[in-house]
């Protein structure tokens, strides 16, 4: 994606253990699939396409105990890692792919967005996500979902 802003690795691991392992050593290094993707915040922005995928108000998925939790160090100036829900990771990987786009048309209005996300880049954003999680979910012991944040 080319937007403005952030880092953002969204990526799967077993447990936060070894999600935070990761965090120290580097997703790829870790060998964990990952999903680097600029401009896409785990907390608003995503916060708000879990709550259309899953049909929960967005005040409600804020509260759910995995939204983006923070795993690494608060004192941490330029790298984070938060966990995020097990609702989402379920939703991405129950929702039909081509229903992303009616998602995306929605999801790309809302204000953080600025009016400069197009649809069709969201929906492709959600549809490689789905696939992380898919990935994740089919997996012996199910990984989970974290988001690395970068400055």
């Amino acid at each position: 994606m080319r937007y403005m802003g952030n880092l953002y690795d969204y990526f799967s691991a077993p447990d936060d253990p070894a999600a935070l392992a990761a965090f120290a050593q580097g997703v790829e290094e870790a060998g964990l699939p990952l999903l680097p993707v600029k401009g896409i915040d785990p907390y608003v922005q995503l916060g708000q396409a879990e709550s259309m995928l899953t049909g929960t108000p967005y005040d409600d998925v804020t509260s759910l105990p995995r939204f983006n939790r923070l795993l690494s160090s608060p004192d941490d100036e330029s790298r984070w890692l938060v966990t995020l829900t097990d609702e989402l990771r379920d939703a991405l990987v129950a929702e039909i792919p081509s229903e992303f786009a009616e998602v995306a048309e929605t999801w790309s209005r809302i204000e953080e967005f600025g009016g400069d996300c197009p649809p069709g880049d969201l929906a492709g954003f959600l549809a490689r996500l789905a696939d992380l999680a898919e990935e994740a979910r089919a997996r012996p012991e199910p990984h989970r979902l974290y988001c690395l944040m970068s400055l």
